[in-house]
């Protein structure tokens, strides 16, 4: 670290104590964020894990849809965020008015609502699910339920494809980081580094997880590169996995494909948190999490019932 991070991590930490809050940080953040955090995960586990600590506040360095859900488990605290914009383009692509007019149209039909969506999304569905559980949770829905899966285009189709399930209709959302690896592009990686296994997050194209060993979320990647006898590997995710990879093991190899929007693989909602953001909010409290009980009740009940699945 420089002096000045040095110095504004001794800041964070002094006002962390102050405000007896919690730092949770999700693995796509930056590397001096995740080495303060007190937790980091993928946004549903964060969000369960903060409910096993003491305090009074929740400092998310994540992305908005990820503090709300940290509110709706963890009601009565204070939850802030570095940047109130940063945002999520599986969100964006899945308006609340749209998902109450399919509803109106198709009473029948059961919504399975990925983690990515709004609180307001997640209060109209009827059950929630991770990367991790997806496939799980919808071969939980009897045969006979029509089923709407939102919003990922193409976690909806790699449900589909595992479950054979006909009966599902995908809402047209995608991230903008994993939608847009090439499979041109990952065909070349195995050839810079033939002794490579892939693994890929289930956003990817179907021609990208066509190709991977091994298929899951991010914690998943993590853990199975991490576990795996191999020591090379390809990773098709947003490249802050990078830290907690290295860190983990240290004596494996890691490659990353770059992405069709950047020549990188970050997605540029995570990286609008800074460590002076996160000084920031934990000075004034600010940007804050607020959220009706309403819309936490009724939020609540659908992460309830993918959490009481065996």
């Amino acid at each position: 670290m420089t002096t000045t991070t040095t110095s504004l991590a001794e800041e964070i930490l002094e006002l962390k104590k102050e405000r007896r809050a919690v730092i949770l940080a999700h693995h796509y953040q930056e590397s001096e964020i995740q080495e303060l955090a007190d937790v980091i995960g993928d946004s549903l586990e964060l969000s369960r894990k903060a409910q096993q600590y003491d305090g009074d506040v929740i400092a998310f360095c994540g992305v908005w849809f990820m503090a709300e859900t940290a509110k709706i488990l963890n009601p009565d605290r204070t939850v802030i965020v570095p940047d109130k914009d940063a945002g999520c383009s599986l969100v964006d692509s899945c308006p609340v008015e749209q998902v109450r007019a399919f509803k109106h149209r198709y009473p029948d039909h059961v919504v399975v609502a990925y983690i990515n969506t709004s609180a307001a999304v997640k209060a109209e569905s009827d059950i929630i699910c991770t990367s991790r559980n997806a496939v799980q949770v919808v071969q939980s829905i009897p045969a006979d339920k029509p089923i709407l899966f939102l919003p990922d285009i193409n976690l909806g189709n790699y449900v589909k494809k595992e479950t054979g399930r006909e009966n599902i209709r995908i809402w047209q959302g995608a991230c903008i980081v994993h939608a847009t690896f090439a499979a041109r592009k990952l065909t070349q990686a195995r050839a810079e580094h033939p002794n490579a296994l892939v693994a890929a997050h289930p956003e990817c194209p179907p021609d990208v997880l066509k190709m991977a060993d091994y298929i899951g979320s991010t914690s998943g990647i993590i853990d199975w590169c991490v576990t795996h006898s191999h020591d090379e590997f390809i990773v098709m995710t947003e490249s802050g996995v990078q830290h907690s990879l290295h860190r983990r093991a240290p004596g494996k190899k890691f490659y990353f494909v770059h992405n069709e929007n950047c020549n990188c693989s970050e997605c540029p909602y995570m990286k609008r948190n800074s460590l002076e953001k996160l000084r920031d909010c934990l000075q004034t409290l600010e940007p804050r999490m607020e959220l009706s009980r309403e819309i936490m009740e009724r939020a609540r009940r659908p992460i309830d019932a993918m959490l009481a699945l065996k």
